[in-house]
């Protein structure tokens, strides 16, 4: 690595093997970094490239990345995010999660850009991560403990109340399919089962401090757009005031709200949930990751039927609709502790509330009885049961253990109708949006190689209106698109709002904050240097997904498998959405034309060999 090498890297890669104990650094090339960018390119490369096909994704065999890109960790609204990645035990394809805090940041500052975890430890271990060297501890007194306490004892052991930590909680040491890692207790990396492979690897935690502020080609380019959203804060102020699911009432007006495992339409007391009322009630404040000004993550503090610690932060829309609506729960303090135990166990929300919900409506409907449960009432709007079923899965007790294998797995050991109640695509359940109501996103959900991941992708909904447009022109899209179309243009949206998701997941930066490609291929040139543009970023992207659909079709995947679950394509029971489902024909169509699009073959989705070379991939 010399003087030269691009801003915002390190240049360096630590590696760790647990099985060996064998730590080593290896050094990154321009190049490639140009090619993958970071973060969830990295990630999408190296498990193409190391992993042996169709390995275990519980076994030491697997590989667990942390990825930065070259916007992690400099001074900069949204640069406080990284990606993680491995082979998925909930979906046996590709996972990537993307956290905010401030781990990545400190791990930039460590010297690193990425680590790469292998192998498995004989006992429980942590890693020591400490201004470039890194250290293998015993983690014999941390494991069983909940994330707040190993924080707490893993601080007090180094003697640093500044170390950032990722970490598993009981949920990831019982290889539960959707527990997640989280990044201090209320930043998560929550998709696809990750904090499974973390425990798999008998690795508790990975503590990180770091002193080294990353170098930066144009600092002055970069003040600019400190500068900019400061002077456009009023973009970003809802989340200021806010965060996530102050809509939720007019989500509900229009169908948006997942209502009692997305079956229903009509919730009359969602206003009891939202984030407006929480402001209200049991918020205390609100917080930030490194380096941004927007401070979009809440506290809340309960003490009544519940007690909630607001070291845990608070629930975002996802939470409060995952562990309310979609569980037909309307008790606020209940969803604000149901936050709490999956923080503290380290589980997934979204996959948490979405296979508790599947569960009610399998109880509902007879596939499983008080029996089953152990003697809970598992019934829709029942808060308790779905507080004690969050319990039992996270220490994978009674129907806690079958919950714990995700909906899909949890559908086909009960047989009959579970299927069509398990509302996942790949196996992973669905984020809480409503593909009936904006069908690209209901494509999105099919060709998303990591399932229904309601973050990469295309919300219809935002792109109908003029005020949009600023942002589509350097796109190529020069028109708004109605809401509910589902035509080529539609398909050419999705994938390049693709596109831009997997650039902003390998930089990493936040997608809620208001830069434009154009603003962000700037960012990119300022923080790396480089002469990049959106065609250049756009290209990037095309690599990055094609990798990733590569990795899916070794492991099994065909096109099958990108297929939504039965009850998109029906009407809810009531509301907005009442008189119809997404059209399948549509859909199909649709699908297939974004394989087109991408160089992909038409019928099976298999990337073309024509496309693999021209891309540049190995």
């Amino acid at each position: 690595m010399t003087e030269e090498f691009p801003g915002g890297y390190n240049g360096r890669i630590a590696r760790v093997n647990l099985t060996s104990g064998k730590i080593s650094i290896e050094a990154l090339d321009e190049k490639f970094c140009r090619r993958y960018l970071g973060g969830a390119g990295f990630v999408a490369y190296y498990l193409w490239k190391e992993l042996p096909a169709k390995v275990d994704p519980l076994g030491p065999e697997n590989k667990l990345i942390f990825a930065l890109g070259p916007v992690t960790g400099v001074p900069l609204s949204g640069s406080g995010r990284h990606c993680v990645g491995a082979k998925s035990p909930l979906t046996g394809g590709i996972a990537k999660s993307e956290a905010g805090e401030f781990w990545g940041a400190e791990l930039k500052r460590a010297g690193f850009d990425a680590l790469i975890v292998e192998g498995k430890a004989e006992r429980p271990v942590y890693l020591w991560i400490d201004n470039g060297e890194i250290n293998i501890r015993d983690a014999g007194h941390l494991w069983g403990k909940g994330t707040k306490e190993t924080q707490e004892k893993i601080r007090e052991e180094l003697g640093d109340n500044k170390i950032r930590a990722a970490l598993i909680g009981p949920a990831g040491e019982n290889l539960v399919r959707f527990s997640c890692i989280m990044h201090g207790l209320y930043d998560a990396a929550g998709r696809g089962g990750l904090g499974a492979v973390m425990g798999s690897k008998n690795l508790k935690a990975a503590a990180v401090r770091g002193k080294k502020a990353p170098r930066v080609a144009n600092p002055e380019k970069l003040k600019h757009y400190r500068q900019w959203l400061s002077d456009n804060f009023n973009q970003v102020r809802g989340f200021h005031e806010e965060g996530t699911g102050g809509a939720m009432v007019a989500m509900e007006a229009i169908g948006n709200l997942p209502v009692r495992n997305f079956r229903d339409g009509l919730f009359p007391d969602v206003r009891r949930i939202d984030a407006l009322t929480l402001k209200d009630t049991f918020r205390i404040g609100m917080d930030a990751c490194f380096g941004c000004t927007v401070r979009c993550k809440k506290a809340v503090k309960v003490d009544g039927t519940y007690t909630v610690d607001p070291a845990y932060g608070g629930p975002e829309y996802e939470t409060l609709a995952a562990l309310g609506s979609n569980c037909g729960v309307d008790d606020l303090e209940a969803i604000c502790y149901g936050n709490q135990l999956c923080g503290d166990n380290a589980l997934d929300t979204i996959s948490t509330g979405a296979t508790i919900a599947f569960a009610m409506e399998c109880f509902e409907n007879g596939l499983i009885s008080k029996e089953d449960t152990g003697g809970i009432d598992l019934r829709f709007g029942n808060a308790k049961a779905m507080l004690q079923a969050i319990e039992l899965i996270a220490r994978r007790e009674g129907i806690g253990d079958l919950l714990a294998e995700g909906s899909a797995r949890a559908a086909r050991h009960i047989g009959g109708r579970a299927k069509d109640f398990s509302i996942q695509v790949k196996g992973l359940e669905a984020g809480m949006h409503e593909p009936r109501l904006q069908p690209g996103f209901g494509v999105g959900f099919m060709v998303n190689p990591q399932g229904a991941d309601h973050c990469f992708n295309l919300h219809d909904r935002f792109y109908d209106s003029p005020k949009h447009l600023r942002e589509l022109r350097p796109l190529g899209i020069l028109e708004i698109l109605p809401r509910e179309e589902i035509g080529p243009r539609k398909v050419a949206l999705l994938k390049v709002i693709h596109s831009k998701r997997a650039v902003y997941d390998s930089l990493v930066i936040c997608q809620f904050l208001p830069y434009i490609f154009t603003d962000t291929a700037a960012i990119t040139a300022a923080v790396t240097g480089w002469d990049t543009d959106v065609a250049e970023l756009l290209r990037v992207a095309e690599r990055i997904l094609t990798v990733m659909r590569l990795f899916n079709v070794r492991e099994g995947f065909t096109e099958k498998d990108d297929e939504l679950p039965v009850r998109y394509y029906q009407p809810k029971t009531d509301g907005p959405l009442a008189k119809g489902g997404l059209d399948p024909a549509e859909q199909e169509k649709a699908r297939r034309y974004y394989y087109t699009l991408m160089h992909w073959d038409p019928q099976t989705g298999i990337p073309l060999p024509e496309r693999v070379v021209e891309l540049g991939i190995e």
